[in-house]
C-alpha cells in the first residue's frame, strides 16, 4: 500500500523532484526547532526557507504543477504557526479583485477567440517584418494594459497563441481546419520534419508572447488602473487618473521607450533566444486558413464577429472608465457574448473556465505564501533599512530595494508594505509631503518594471507561465527569466536613471 502512495503522490512528476518536495516537508519543522533551540530567529529564517522553496516549484512548474507542492508548502507553514488561516484569508480578501479578474475576464475573453484570432492572423500575414510584427506585439499589449489590465491582455495574448499553434498542429497531422477536436498536445503523429518545423513555429511563438508580456508592464506601470498596487499607491497619495500618469512621467515615459529600442535591439541580433522567424511553410498554412475563413464564413460566422466587436468596445470602455471591478465587467463580457451567441448549455460554459480556475487556485496559495512573508515580517530590515538613509537617496533606495523584493514575492504585497510604512512616516511628521509624493513615485515603478525579471514578481507573467500554453511552446521559468533578462537589466538602468534625476 506505502508503494502505491508513494507512485500516486505528485503523479507523474520526475521520482527526484518527488524526493526534493518530501525533503522539504521533513527539514522545515526540524530546522525551526534546531534555530530556536540555539537562541535564532527560527520563524523569520524559516520563512525565506519557504519562500525560496515555494520559488523552487514555480521555477520547476513544467514538471509538476506548482499548485500542489506549493499547497502542501503553504499547509505545513500554517500547521507549523508561521502564518494562520485568519491571515491567509485576510490576503486573498485584500486580492479579492484580481481573484474575480482571473476567474470571470480570462472566461470572456475565451468566448472572444474568434474576433482576437482574425484580428491577429491578418497582423501575421500582412506584417513581413518579425522585428516590426514583435515591436507591435510589444506596443499593443503596453497600450492595452495601461487603459485595461496586464491579466486581462496576457489572457488575450495566451487564447490568440494558442489559436496559432492549434490551427498549425492540426493541418501538420494531417487534419483540416474544422478539426476542432484535435489534440494539439500531441507530437506522436508528427514526422521528424514537421517536429523540426514546429520547434521554430514554437521559438516563433514565444518570442511574440514575451515581448507581449513584458509590454504589458511596461504599459501597467504608466496609469492608475494599469496594476492592481497602482490603484492602492494613488488612493494613499490622493492622486487622480491624469495626475497620476504625469507624476509618473518622467520615468515612464523614458523607460517605454527604452523598452522599445530594447525589443528591436533582441530581435534584429536574436540576443536571449529571440529572433526566431516564421517559416515560409507555415507562413503559407496561415495564409490558406485565412482564405479558408473568408471563404467558408457564413452568416451564423458574421453574426458571431459582430457580437464579439460590439462585446469588445463595450469591455474597452467599461475597463478604461473603470465602470466596476474588472471581474464584474469580465462577468457581464461573460453573459453578453454567451446570452447573444446562444451558448446555454452548461458544459459549454465550463470550457472557459478551464484555464484560469487552476491559476486561481494557485494564487490563493501563493497569499498564503504573502502571509507568511507578512506575519514573520520578512522584509521589515529592508524597510528599515531604507527609511534611515538620507532623504536624497531614499527614492533610489526604494526602487532598487521594490525591485528586488518584488521579483522574489509579489509586486502587489511589496507595494502595499512599503506605500503603507511610508504613508505612517508622513503622517508621524517624520518626512515631508514632497519627500511622501517622491517615494511614492519610486515604489510604484519599483514593484512594477524590475519585476519582470521573474515569473513571480507580476501576476501576468505567473500566468503565462502557469497557462496550457507554456508546455506547449516550451516556455519554462529559466527559459521566461534569460528571455526577460535584456528587458530587465535596459528597464531597471533606465528607471534607476531617471528617478536619481527627476525625484
Amino acid at each position: 500500500m506505502l508503494s502505491e502512495i508513494q507512485k500516486l503522490f505528485l503523479g507523474n512528476a520526475p521520482k527526484w523532484y518527488k524526493s526534493t518536495i518530501i525533503a522539504f516537508l521533513v527539514i522545515n519543522p526540524i530546522l525551526l526547532v534546531a534555530l530556536n533551540s540555539i537562541g535564532l530567529n527560527g520563524n523569520f529564517i524559516i520563512g525565506w526557507v519557504f519562500l525560496l522553496e515555494f520559488i523552487f516549484t514555480l521555477a520547476l512548474a513544467l514538471k509538476c504543477y506548482p499548485l500542489q507542492p506549493g499547497g502542501l508548502l503553504a499547509l505545513q507553514a500554517i500547521v507549523m504557526g508561521l502564518t494562520s488561516t485568519k491571515s491567509v484569508f485576510h490576503e486573498i480578501e485584500n486580492n479579492l479583485e484580481v481573484i474575480l479578474l482571473l476567474v470571470f475576464m480570462v472566461a470572456g475573453i475565451y468566448f472572444m477567440k474568434n474576433l482576437m484570432l482574425t484580428i491577429f492572423t491578418k497582423l501575421l500575414l500582412n506584417i513581413r517584418s518579425k522585428t516590426i510584427l514583435s515591436l507591435l506585439f510589444c506596443v499593443s499589449a503596453a497600450v492595452l494594459s495601461a487603459f485595461l489590465d496586464a491579466l486581462t491582455v496576457t489572457a488575450v495574448l495566451i487564447g490568440v497563441t494558442i489559436g496559432f499553434y492549434r490551427i498549425y498542429h492540426v493541418v501538420a497531422s494531417g487534419g483540416t481546419f474544422t478539426n476542432e477536436k484535435h489534440d494539439y498536445q500531441n507530437d506522436n503523429n508528427l514526422s521528424n520534419e514537421k517536429l523540426q518545423e514546429l520547434e521554430s513555429f514554437k521559438g516563433f511563438l514565444r518570442d511574440l508572447v514575451m515581448h507581449g508580456a513584458v509590454g504589458t508592464a511596461l504599459g501597467g506601470v504608466c496609469t492608475i488602473v494599469g496594476e492592481p498596487q497602482n490603484l492602492l499607491i494613488a488612493t494613499i497619495a490622493g492622486w487622480e487618473f491624469v495626475e497620476f500618469f504625469i507624476r509618473m512621467a518622467p520615468i515612464t515615459m523614458p523607460v517605454f521607450v527604452a523598452g522599445m529600442f530594447t525589443c528591436l535591439i533582441i530581435e534584429k541580433f536574436k540576443i536571449a533566444g529571440f529572433g526566431n522567424q516564421l517559416p515560409e511553410n507555415i507562413k503559407i498554412i496561415f495564409n490558406d486558413y485565412a482564405i479558408y475563413r473568408n471563404e467558408n464564413i457564413t452568416p451564423k460566422d458574421k453574426a458571431e464577429l459582430l457580437i464579439e466587436s460590439m462585446v469588445a468596445i463595450f469591455l474597452v470602455i467599461a475597463l478604461a472608465f473603470h465602470l466596476a471591478a474588472v471581474g464584474l465587467i469580465g462577468l457581464s463580457v461573460i453573459i453578453l457574448l454567451t446570452a447573444f451567441k446562444g451558448i446555454t448549455e452548461e458544459h459549454k460554459l465550463g470550457e472557459a473556465f478551464h484555464e484560469a480556475l487552476p491559476f486561481t487556485a494557485l494564487l490563493a496559495v501563493f497569499f498564503a505564501i504573502v502571509s507568511v512573508i507578512h506575519d514573520q515580517h520578512l522584509f521589515s530590515p529592508v524597510i528599515d533599512y531604507v527609511l534611515a538613509q538620507d532623504p536624497s537617496t531614499q527614492p533610489s533606495l526604494f526602487f532598487i530595494a521594490n525591485g528586488f523584493l518584488s521579483a522574489i514575492s509579489d509586486n502587489v504585497f511589496v507595494a502595499t508594505i512599503y506605500i503603507n510604512e511610508v504613508k505612517a512616516a508622513y503622517d508621524s511628521g517624520a518626512i515631508t509631503l514632497d519627500q511622501f509624493n517622491n517615494l511614492a513615485i519610486a515604489i510604484n515603478t519599483g514593484t512594477n518594471l524590475p519585476s519582470v525579471a521573474t515569473p513571480n514578481g507580476q501576476a501576468a507573467f505567473l500566468f503565462l507561465l502557469t497557462s496550457s500554453l507554456a508546455p506547449l511552446i516550451s516556455l519554462s521559468y529559466m527559459r521566461m527569466v534569460y528571455m526577460a533578462l535584456p528587458y530587465t537589466i535596459v528597464l531597471s538602468i533606465v528607471g534607476y536613471v531617471c528617478i536619481n534625476l527627476f525625484l
